[in-house]
């Protein structure tokens, strides 16, 4: 592991910048993920850069979920998956030989659509990823931190002892955040983390995105276009395309800056999209 560790550190040096002064973190080459005989995304190529929020957007089924398990190796897990092409992390194929599952997963840490506390603690749910990994020194500077950072410490502070599951849906899901957080990751991937929460909780997350990136590459899977368009710096747009036989698949359709997907997009695919035409 520290092998790797040691080649990624050395990789970051040779990137090129992008976006403004930005460097690409993922380069993502040729990527397609089938499941079992079923081609799930086909050919996607895209930079995802550091420091930025980009957001994956596009109808039900074309893959938005798929892709960004791709870029933490979750597929791994699915029974059936496989991956061609290339995911590259800061100049590392994350699928070439050698390269440890579980040290990519701690550097890219993952939130899901629903809270999934564990039936601990608040403080034990934060400290389990650290104790896995034995990163146990100043284990309680290191859960007060990932509460800070994930704006729930305040909350918590006096009842660390009490079991997580007592806490609303938007205080789980930041907890969840600060999980995440705890083990020091470089990158924070988000599947669709505010569509079980209320509207007053949403917003709490989307305010706790913006201030995670001053730290932190976020990348967000969302169906609501309108989330979309107030967190995120980058805009990736999925569609689906039908083959002959009717199966179905889904590709890359334009990626840019938000402002510019939004109000003047490249691709009439991704103006139906945006404008309701379809999706």
């Amino acid at each position: 592991m520290e092998a790797i560790r040691t080649k990624i550190e050395v990789a970051g040096a040779g990137l090129r910048p992008v976006v403004g002064e930005r460097q690409a973190v993922f380069e993502a080459r040729d990527v397609s993920v089938f499941y079992g005989d079923q081609l799930a995304i086909d050919n996607v190529n895209i930079d995802i850069y550091q420091h930025l929020i980009t957001a994956i957007i596009g109808p039900s089924g074309c893959g938005k979920s798929t892709f960004i398990r791709t870029l933490n190796r979750m597929t791994d897990l699915v029974p059936g998956a496989r991956l061609s092409g290339q995911v590259r992390y800061r100049g590392i194929d994350l699928y070439g030989p050698g390269v440890d599952a579980v040290e990519v997963r701690r550097r890219i840490g993952m939130v899901f659509q629903k809270p999934n506390p564990f039936p601990k603690s608040i403080y034990d749910n934060v400290a389990y990823g650290l104790r896995i990994l034995g990163m146990r020194n100043g284990l309680d500077e290191r859960v007060e931190r990932a509460l800070r950072s994930a704006a729930l410490w305040d909350e918590v502070k006096d009842r660390l002892g009490d079991t997580a599951l007592g806490l609303s849906g938007g205080q789980q899901q930041r907890l969840c955040i600060a999980r995440a957080i705890a083990v020091e990751p470089e990158v924070i991937l988000f599947d669709e983390p505010a569509s079980a929460l209320d509207p007053i909780s949403t917003s709490a997350i989307e305010d706790l995105m913006h201030e995670l990136k001053r730290d932190y590459t976020l990348v967000i899977v969302t169906h609501n276009m309108q989330q979309a368009a107030r967190v995120a710096d980058m805009t990736a747009f999925f569609g689906l395309e039908v083959a002959p036989d009717e199966s179905r698949r889904g590709v890359l359709v334009e990626y840019d800056e938000t402002e510019k997907i939004f109000t003047n997009p490249s691709d009439k695919r991704t103006e139906d999209y945006i404008t309701g035409r379809f999706g």
